[in-house]
């Protein structure tokens, strides 16, 4: 699976994307490996996630061939 980095979060995880074997069966799933991972992401107010290209919530299932975007909170006005 492909895993991209953005803003903030590409700081944190020290790279832009990054390639893992790991399965996940949801979003959800995910998103806690996310944070054991990357404890400091935890800090975050609320980080999204895509799965190729569209916004997904935590109980969309993931497939191995997916790429999957983890995007900070966004600032601005």
């Amino acid at each position: 699976m492909r895993i991209m980095f953005f803003g903030i979060t590409k700081e944190l995880a020290g790279g832009a994307s990054l390639e893992v074997a790991e399965r996940f069966a949801t979003v959800g799933e995910f998103r806690s490996w996310l944070g054991l991972q990357y404890p400091s992401m935890l800090n975050l107010r609320k980080v999204m996630i895509a799965v190729n290209k569209a916004y997904a919530n935590d109980e969309q299932p993931l497939a191995e061939s997916d790429e999957v975007a983890v995007i900070p909170p966004l600032s601005g006005g």
